[in-house]
């Protein structure tokens, strides 16, 4: 994977405004929760903040996709090869989470895995590929298949995230 240098110091971001000169503010997580794991994953490195219910997880960079603005959410770390795969289970809800629309709208992103930050591109996954995914994903996270069982019926997206160039 491609390191980049630290967009979220000088709130750039890939595919943002900030090359037309005016990065998008940073928003954090109405969640306080979300908010002090962030805050802890960055500011330690992945030191500290970087599980969620015993398992690792990744600090995933979007830009929103009404407001346009950064937005920082800590995601389970699912990786094979220097690709990521973003898996919108919400822990089984019936609905997405907002990250996954901001992917839609904005595919160009940053994951922060551990003290290192990459740039990405998000490719929503189907057919076998998707499959080959959930079998990758299943293996690191046994509540996935929960997940699916209880999303009311949802398809669950998962994106790939692949390094930008």
């Amino acid at each position: 994977m491609h390191e980049t240098k630290d967009t979220e110091t000088s709130g750039a971001q890939a595919g943002s405004s900030a090359s037309q000169g005016t990065a998008p503010e940073y928003v954090p997580s109405p969640s306080e929760r979300v908010r002090d794991q962030v805050a802890r994953y960055e500011a330690t490195g992945g030191a500290e903040g970087g599980e969620l219910a015993g398992l690792p997880v990744i600090i995933l960079t979007t830009v929103g996709a009404r407001s346009g603005q950064t937005r920082k959410t800590p995601i389970m770390r699912v990786e094979q090869d220097g690709v990521y795969a973003a898996i919108a289970s919400y822990a089984g809800r019936p609905v997405n989470p907002q990250w996954y629309s901001n992917l839609v709208a904005h595919p160009d992103a940053t994951v922060q895995d551990g003290p290192q930050r990459h740039r990405v591109r998000a490719r929503e996954l189907s057919g076998d590929e998707k499959q080959r995914w959930w079998a990758i994903a299943d293996a690191l996270n046994p509540n996935y298949a929960n997940y699916r069982s209880t999303a009311g019926g949802r398809d669950i997206p998962i994106l790939a995230l692949e390094p930008a160039e």
